[in-house]
């Protein structure tokens, strides 16, 4: 009797270890996307943006939107690519791709998320950072700063497409992105000047082709070329699905 207790309580044990195991397999990956708005010129790229949580959907991950609560730096009018008034908020106007599901950035907690996505966009280069106008001397909103610092520090991955890439050069000494290729080739890459600043900020810079990525893995860092390639939207599409693979292969 005394055995069989034993062997019934051993039996027992040995399924909710099995139990818990499997549902730790089968947890969803907590990303979190951080947006800067909406519209290539002053926010997220929209098609980037989609194509990021599109790939999160099918990879079954559970995605939070975060943006920062400021003013953008300036509201482009798309039609003419010119400056318009009155001024908008990245958080806000971050709303509209979000479906109005977005948190102010400050309320982002870095234990409660796996990993952390940056879509490209202008507004990586005008509100959260001023890449755009300082380029190397550029200071990075401190919300964001401190966000992809603490994911460092938490060795917990993160991903950087288009331009949002200068983002970890600025802020993760010595690590490695790509922004794809060096040379113009004829306005295929007409952004290449990005790839040798992105080395005088101290960071390495890995040349690759907008399908591809490249993972840093001391760093737990993938980046992708996205539309600093002037190309079709289904190789954006693509290299960001390699991407987001990868930095979920990370977790």
């Amino acid at each position: 009797m005394l055995f069989c207790s034993k062997l019934f309580n051993l039996t027992r044990n040995c399924n909710f270890r099995k139990i818990h195991h499997q549902s730790v397999l089968m947890a969803s990956p907590r990303v979190a996307v951080v947006l800067s708005g909406c519209g290539v010129y002053d926010g997220s790229d929209v098609h980037e943006t989609s194509a990021c949580l599109v790939h999160l959907s099918r990879a079954g991950a559970s995605v939070s939107m975060f943006a920062p609560d400021v003013a953008q730096m300036h509201t482009i009018d798309h039609t003419k690519g010119e400056p318009i008034e009155p001024n908008r908020n990245v958080l806000v106007e971050s709303a509209r791709i979000a479906r109005g599901n977005v948190q102010a950035l400050s309320k982002l907690n870095t234990p409660d998320f796996d990993a952390l996505i940056f879509p490209g966009g202008f507004g990586a280069a005008k509100n959260l950072s001023t890449w755009a106008v300082d380029n190397i001397n550029c200071t990075v909103n401190a919300e964001v700063e401190n966000v992809i610092k603490n994911f460092r520090s938490h060795e917990k991955p993160m991903g950087f497409a288009c331009i949002s890439p200068v983002l970890a050069a600025k802020c993760i000494p010595g690590v490695e992105v790509t922004v794809g290729k060096a040379d113009e080739d004829s306005g295929r890459w007409p952004y290449a000047g990005t790839a040798s600043a992105i080395t005088k900020c101290g960071a390495k810079h890995v040349e690759t082709d907008v399908t591809d990525s490249h993972v840093d893995r001391t760093n737990k860092v993938v980046s992708t070329p996205a539309y600093m390639c002037d190309t079709a939207v289904h190789e954006i599409f693509d290299g960001i699905g390699k991407m987001v693979d990868d930095v979920l292969a990370l977790i």
